[in-house]
């Protein structure tokens, strides 16, 4: 809280570290326990900048459910065989979409499915008996992912750092920047079960990497000697476009107790969250669907990102020229978002819009996918703060209709919300705390094609609803 200089996106809260330089981030942890997960946020470096960040309840406190006897990290990754700068700046020149990855990963290997590792397979070792916990977090770069471990039944148990009322599942889907933790028993007969991750992918007739990454869970009773002679069992995994699977998984999120949900609103706002397109004439010819370059957008606006200075800084130094606040609310032309829209509305503008709302405002955003080009389920991340879902459906939101089945009493608190492929998802949150803080597609793929905005959230009253003064060592432009 109140320290928006350590959030990291580059040219948002800070200008990137340079080559030979470092920075110190430093900020603390308030009301928040289990698996977040700390990453570059500058153009495609995350594909292997990433890894977990666990907050453990503090002493004398424990867990809200019985404690696991082991713990492991399992983080999702993707991976190219080529540099993945070059790959992005190669879908930036053209305009096309960027090559698909090579492979997904887990704790870095990609498994003995693939031809390449089978000596590096990542295994986790347990005793029969046991309970586990696995905090599990989809660090890949472009791709929603399924995850499941075969014979072996999951119970939810927290996300994005918040506890959850528990659930039992055999399947779980993380969009990236999504962490889950999950229970599991070790009450299957000794041997080596895989845990595997494959693509949740919803863009229509879009390519995508289709492979599957793989772990073992090893029982230490075994014997490697047998389990090495056979491979181990494979978990099913869902079609790679089973939304029904995913719905049921996201219906089934709670918060453990009464939330406390905003009631009355102050900043009701809309957002409409897709693809666009830009055409390339004059010019060479580009490799978008048509002659055009792809593009992105939140309610008509794709975003552009200042390259002299953060945006934090412009606004704390008030330096004019940088950005406008004058983001809408609303989407400047209503539509039948997830219909067929028409070829006017196909082509967004590009500016550095933001949106200033006051410390303290109640704040409810519905954000609604369309269908430009295709509907597709987008990973959106608010920077700075939890929210509640109170509500996801599909087709395009109605208030009269939709509004009276939200979830005022239990709903889940998150930071990262897959909007549902053609449908809408509602969120509510507090803006107690002040700085400048960017909403995105985690979808790396959809950022520096402009699917992001940022809020300005004022200082409040006093030290304690004030941002911090910027640290000596923050980098310089």
């Amino acid at each position: 809280m109140r320290t928006p200089w350590a959030d990291g996106p580059e040219y948002v809260t800070q200008c990137p570290i340079m080559p030979g330089n470092t920075y110190t981030y430093k900020f603390n942890i308030e009301n928040q326990e289990g698996t977040l997960w700390w990453h570059a946020h500058s153009r495609w470096l995350r594909v292997t900048v990433y890894g977990a960040l666990i907050i453990y309840p503090k002493a004398g406190s424990s867990y809200p459910f019985p404690k696991p006897n082991v713990e492991f990290p399992v983080i999702l990754g993707e991976w190219w065989n080529r540099d993945p700068i070059s790959v992005l700046n190669q879908a930036l020149f053209s305009g096309a979409a960027p090559n698909v990855s090579d492979a997904y990963t887990i704790n870095g290997q990609p498994g003995d499915l693939y031809p390449c590792s089978s000596q590096g397979t990542e295994r986790f070792p347990v005793n029969s008996g046991e309970k586990i916990m696995l905090r599990v977090i989809n660090a890949a770069l472009n791709q929603q992912l399924f995850f499941s471990v075969a014979n072996h039944m999951l119970t939810v148990v927290e996300a994005d750092a918040s506890y959850t009322k528990p659930f039992t599942t055999n399947i779980i889907m993380l969009g990236p920047g999504q962490t889950t933790n999950v229970l599991l028993t070790a009450n299957q007969a000794p041997g080596q079960y895989y845990m595997a991750a494959r693509a949740y992918a919803t863009a229509q007739n879009a390519p995508f990497d289709n492979t599957t990454t793989t772990a073992i869970l090893e029982y230490k009773s075994s014997g490697k000697g047998t389990a090495s002679n056979s491979r181990p069992l494979l978990p099913r995994l869902p079609a790679y476009n089973d939304t029904a699977t995913v719905t049921a998984f996201q219906a089934q999120f709670r918060s453990p107790s009464t939330a406390k949900v905003p009631q009355e609103i102050d900043e009701d706002l809309f957002f409409t969250v897709g693809f666009g397109f830009v055409n390339c004439n004059p010019g060479p010819r580009c490799q978008g669907p048509n002659n055009t370059r792809f593009a992105a957008s939140m309610n008509n606006v794709s975003f552009v990102l200042p390259n002299t200075i953060s945006l934090l800084q412009a606004y704390y130094q008030n330096i004019q020229g940088v950005y406008t606040t004058d983001f809408p609310p609303v989407p400047l032309t209503q539509f039948n978002y997830t219909g067929n829209v028409s070829r006017a509305l196909w082509q967004p503008i590009f500016g550095t819009k933001l949106h200033k709302m006051k410390f303290g405002s109640s704040v409810q955003i519905v954000l609604q996918d369309t269908s430009i080009f295709s509907t597709e389920d987008h990973p959106i991340h608010l920077h700075g703060y939890d929210f509640y879902v109170v509500g996801q459906g599909f087709g395009n939101f109605n208030p009269q209709r939709d509004a009276t089945k939200f979830n005022l009493d239990d709903p889940p608190l998150r930071n990262t919300i897959d909007v549902p492929v053609g449908g809408w998802a509602v969120i509510r949150f507090v803006a107690d705390n002040p700085g400048v803080w960017l909403m995105h597609c985690h979808i790396d793929t959809h950022l520096p094609w402009g699917l992001a905005m940022a809020f300005i959230v004022e200082n409040g009253v006093g030290k304690l609803q004030t941002v911090e003064p910027p640290p000596t060592d923050l980098p310089r432009c």
